[in-house]
């Protein structure tokens, strides 16, 4: 049976790294994809979800985490982006490259780089894999998952408190179980704390290759649709597409709430930082890091990671000083957290 284990926080201030660089384009490759050098001047690399750097989310939050091991570690470091219309051979082919020109760790940031990492794993037992939101069997690979849930309840709990007109909305990037996971946390918090609130729920594609994670138009769309049947405050789980969720929120003077990363502070977004109540934190930088530290200091995890609660792998922001005047919210939300963490409160996946 492969261990699991729940890491101590390992990243302070990880999260709250400044995002800003990364929506500049461009990668932090020192070494522009030449194989020169030896193995140990080498670090970490990682290869980019759909949306890639500048999502202001997800993918952004990873290279928090890899300019911090960067950083700190004085090591050579790589970051990929994918390719539109890619298949699991492509993703292999450039996992493949990263572990063969001696970066170690190498991460596949997102789900969809299963496949490919279980093959390329095999072929390079020497190097420490990682894979963020999905588990891969291997004696060298870390599967660094999420209680994306458990944030989302607390996005959920803060919704019913601020809404006006007893609706909110969810915006999903892609049907499937990941995602389901924020639904699921959102509903449920939002149902605990005023059952009289209504949920509308989308998800914008059935498939990542739509353009569910990378599309803002489609974002937009759908939490117009949603702000049209009253809908007052509006999650999004839906990477970069969720921007113009967020930019719909904004022109519509109602609230969104953003994910992964602490949306509020991200420069990208400032036009519409006054209608972002909050965001559902998902360290993925710490993880990032986590794994990379642990290599450096030749302790390399493996097996699942589980980030959640407990260890601030997940968590609710409050950046916005709005929040603050909201009647009950944020006693609301520590309540739901304490709850949490203490068992007393089980929050559903489903």
């Amino acid at each position: 049976m492969r261990r699991i284990s729940k890491l101590t926080r390992v990243a302070v201030g990880v999260a709250s790294l400044a995002l800003a660089a990364t929506a500049c384009g461009g990668t932090s490759s020192d070494n522009g994809g030449d194989s020169g050098g030896s193995k140990e001047d080498l670090g970490l690399a990682i290869a980019y979800d759909i949306g890639g750097k500048g999502d202001q989310s997800f993918n952004d939050a990873a290279y928090a985490g890899l300019q911090k091991a960067q950083k700190e570690f004085g090591y050579k470091t790589d970051d990929v982006e994918p390719t539109e219309g890619e298949t699991d051979a492509d993703k292999e082919q450039r996992l493949s490259s990263l572990a063969r020109q001696g970066y170690n760790p190498v991460i596949g940031v997102g789900f969809a780089y299963g496949p490919a990492m279980k093959a390329v794993a095999a072929k390079y037992p020497d190097t420490t894999f990682g894979i963020v939101d999905s588990v891969v069997e291997g004696d060298n690979v870390a599967s660094l998952v999420f209680a994306e849930e458990q944030a989302s309840y607390l996005a959920g709990v803060a919704a019913a408190k601020a809404t006006k007109t007893n609706t909110v909305g969810f915006v999903g990037g892609v049907d499937i179980p990941l995602i389901h996971k924020f639904e699921a946390g959102y509903k449920q918090g939002v149902q605990d704390t005023n059952p009289k609130v209504k949920v509308v729920s989308q998800y914008l594609t059935q498939t990542a290759e739509e353009g569910g994670f990378s599309s803002p138009d489609k974002g937009k769309a759908a939490a117009e649709g949603q702000i049209e049947k009253k809908a007052d405050v509006v999650y999004q789980a839906a990477g970069l597409s969720g921007q113009g969720v967020i930019e719909a929120a904004a022109k519509a003077k109602v609230w969104a709430i953003g994910v992964d990363s602490d949306q509020y502070k991200q420069e990208a977004l400032a036009a519409y930082k006054d209608y972002i109540l909050t965001s559902a934190l998902k360290d993925v930088g710490g993880a990032v890091y986590a794994l990379a530290k642990s290599v450096h200091d030749d302790k390399p995890l493996t097996g699942t990671q589980v980030f959640d609660l407990k260890v601030n792998g997940v968590g609710l922001s409050d950046s916005n000083p709005k929040m603050a005047e909201i009647a009950g919210l944020t006693d609301a939300v520590a309540k739901a957290k304490e709850g949490i963490i203490d068992g007393s409160i089980k929050v559903k996946t489903e």
